[in-house]
């Protein structure tokens, strides 16, 4: 695996291998790798022949209370994850080749990225987008894959690929859940023991309204109150959003037309938790 600090040497790396005709895939994160990430290595290196991982803690994307200082790092186990997954290239750049001095320059999806996290964290899919946007420039691939834990942020840079003509296959990839059904994240390691089962309410709630819905219930309020009551018999919840939206526009949606994204977020304790569960659709258990 080799190791590219420098977005000039970056972009020399993908041009050299375009030219020899190879099909180059993007798994873009923000490190502290878990198996979910490592989920996406393999659906690239599965569509590609060339797989680059970049690892960069995005500043842009945090909000003045957020936890940018104590996101969880640990570049060297990174580094041995990445390499025993069959990376080809780790694109690890330092804050000042990203935003070097001056810089002044946003991309922002407007309608996609208004509601859900958006409206709870505001800024922060400019950031995303901005962030993205520029790997994609640097990184050039023809694929770049992301997981569907993070759905809207998937729709956001969808849109974004398609209006700004990157010529890229934005891949949506099944969220890769723990044993017990937690969504895979790293920042479940800020769950004390107690937070840890709690947090089980957000896939359960989940269940509980997938079932509803494969039970033939199609109005949007009834899905998201079966949702809401699971959550809310967890003292240690406190619900952002239990919503029901339209897969590509983000937008909420009174019926549940399949597919519909029911889409959660939930605090416990000082940890916010994000999923969601594609309803209408065949492997929608996965997700």
């Amino acid at each position: 695996m080799i190791v590219i600090e420098r977005p000039a040497e970056m972009a020399a790396w993908s041009e050299d291998q375009r030219r020899a005709g190879l099909r180059l895939g993007l798994v873009p994160t923000m490190g502290y790798l878990h198996e979910g990430h490592l989920a996406l290595v393999a659906e690239s290196r599965r569509r590609c022949d060339r797989t680059i991982l970049s690892i960069f803690v995005n500043p842009l994307q945090f909000g003045p209370q957020e936890d940018l200082a104590h996101y969880p790092r640990d570049p060297d186990r990174d580094h041995r994850l990445a390499d025993e997954a069959g990376v080809d290239v780790l694109f690890a750049p330092p804050l000042e080749a990203m935003y070097p001095e001056g810089f002044e320059t946003h991309v922002e999806v407007e309608h996609a990225s208004a509601g859900l996290c958006g409206a709870f964290r505001p800024g922060h899919f400019r950031g995303v987008t901005t962030v993205v946007a520029k790997l994609f420039h640097i990184t050039r691939p023809h694929v770049s894959v992301f997981g569907e834990k993070d759905y809207q942020q998937l729709a956001v840079l969808r849109r974004m690929a398609r209006d700004l003509d990157f010529g890229i296959d934005v891949v949506g990839l099944p969220t890769v859940r723990e044993a017990d059904g937690l969504a895979m994240s790293s920042r479940n390691v800020y769950l004390d023991a107690a937070e840890r089962q709690a947090a089980l309410c957000v896939p359960r709630a989940l269940g509980a309204a997938a079932a509803l819905y494969d039970g033939g219930e199609r109005d949007g309020l009834r899905i998201v109150a079966a949702a809401r009551r699971v959550i809310g018999d967890e003292s240690r919840a406190r619900i952002d959003y239990v919503t029901l939206v339209d897969v590509e526009t983000m937008q909420e949606v009174a019926t549940a037309a399949a597919p519909t994204l029911l889409a959660v977020a939930v605090r416990i304790g000082k940890t916010r938790l994000i999923d969601n569960r594609v309803l209408g659709r065949e492997d929608s258990g996965g997700s």
